[in-house]
C-alpha cells in the first residue's frame, strides 16, 4: 500500500542533514585513522553513526518508503561527489601550483571509498530500516529503544563487514583493517545506545508536530524503488 502524499514541516531538513552527514563522513573522515589514548579508529566514525540515527528516526516517524527515498538521495549525492573528485583530480595542474600530489593523497581514493560505501550502505541501511519497521509492528509501537538499538546492531554490522574490506584492503595492512572495522562497529553501536534519550525526544517531537506515526503493515520493502 502506498503512503499518502503529504507535506511535512521537517522531512526536508532531515533529508538535507542525512545527505550532509553521509558525504562528510565518507569523503572527509573515512580515509584517516586516528589514535586517542591508545584506541585506534577511523576518524569518520565520530560522525557517521548519526546517519543511522537519522535513518531510525525517518523510518519510525515517516515509514520505510520515505526513509528509502532519503537513502537513495544520499547515494545520488555520493556518486556525484565521487565523480566530482575524479574530474577535479584529472584536470591538468597549473605550472605554478604544486599541490597535486597532496590533493591526490587526500582525495585520490575517494572513488573506491565511495563505491564501497554505496554497496555497504545499501545493504546496511536498508537492513536497519527493514528490521526497525518490522519490529515496530511486532512491538505495537512500544519499546522504541529495542528497535533503534536492535536494528543498528544488524545494520551497522552488515555495513562494517562490507565497507572496510572493500574500501581499505590493499591500502592498509589487514590487521589494521580488522582493528578499525571492529572498533568502529563497537563505537557505532555504543553511539546509538548513548543517543537513545535524544532519539526518543526527536521522535516524540516529530510525531507530534508532523501528526505522523507510520506503521509499515502493507509496505513493499524492496529497496529498488523510490515510490512513496
Amino acid at each position: 500500500m502506498q503512503q499518502t502524499h503529504r507535506a511535512f514541516k521537517y522531512y526536508d531538513f532531515l533529508v538535507a542533514a542525512f545527505v550532509t552527514i553521509l558525504l562528510c563522513a565518507n569523503i572527509i573522515g573515512a580515509g584517516k585513522v586516528a589514535t586517542v589514548h591508545g584506541f585506534t579508529f577511523g576518524a569518520g566514525i565520530v560522525f557517521f553513526p548519526l546517519s543511522y540515527i537519522f535513518g531510525d528516526v525517518l523510518t519510525e516517524v515517516y515509514g520505510y518508503a520515505r526513509a528509502r527515498r532519503v537513502v537513495w538521495s544520499g547515494f545520488a549525492a555520493l556518486i556525484f561527489a565521487s565523480f566530482m573528485c575524479w574530474f577535479i583530480l584529472a584536470l591538468p595542474a597549473a605550472k605554478d601550483w604544486h599541490m597535486q600530489k597532496e590533493y591526490e593523497a587526500v582525495l585520490g581514493s575517494t572513488p573506491r571509498i565511495a563505491l564501497a560505501s554505496l554497496i555497504a550502505f545499501f545493504a546496511g541501511e536498508f537492513s536497519n530500516s527493514f528490521i526497525l519497521a518490522k519490529m515496530k509492528i511486532f512491538t505495537k509501537g512500544r519499546y522504541l529503544w529495542s528497535r533503534t538499538i536492535g536494528s543498528t546492531v544488524v545494520g551497522e554490522g552488515v555495513d562494517s563487514l562490507i565497507f572496510y574490506p572493500l574500501a581499505f584492503l590493499g591500502l592498509w595492512e589487514p590487521q589494521l583493517v580488522l582493528t578499525v572495522m571492529c572498533t568502529n562497529y563497537c563505537i557505532k553501536v555504543l553511539t546509538e545506545v548513548v543517543m537513545t534519550p535524544v532519539t526518543y525526544k526527536v521522535v516524540h517531537f516529530l510525531k507530534k508536530k508532523e501528526n505522523e506515526d507510520y506503521y509499515d503493515t502493507q509496505t513493499d520493502f524492496t529497496p529498488f524503488s523510490v515510490e512513496v
